[in-house]
């Protein structure tokens, strides 16, 4: 999906060792945001939180943490179901 929607192949594989570099500001903001969400049921640093917040306004944050949540949800489900990946 990342491809699809314009992510290069070096930043894909930077996603899978968890580096952001390659990415502009804003996105890595978001990318370590919904990293926080992940593992931790969503709580959030104040400081991942105000990277956020510089740049993406109120109505942004609150779509990109429904996604983050949304993807979580999902993982989390197929996870306890043992749904198989696919490709």
């Amino acid at each position: 999906m990342a491809r699809r929607l314009g992510a290069s192949d070096e930043q894909i594989s930077a996603l899978g060792r968890g580096e952001l570099s390659g990415f502009p500001e804003a996105w890595a903001a978001a990318l370590a945001y919904a990293a926080h969400m992940t593992p931790t049921g969503a709580t959030v640093s104040g400081d991942a939180y105000a990277a956020l917040a510089s740049h993406w306004e109120p109505p942004q944050i609150v779509e990109i943490t429904a996604v983050a949540a949304l993807f979580n949800y999902f993982n989390r489900f197929a996870i306890a179901l043992e749904v198989p990946v696919t490709r």
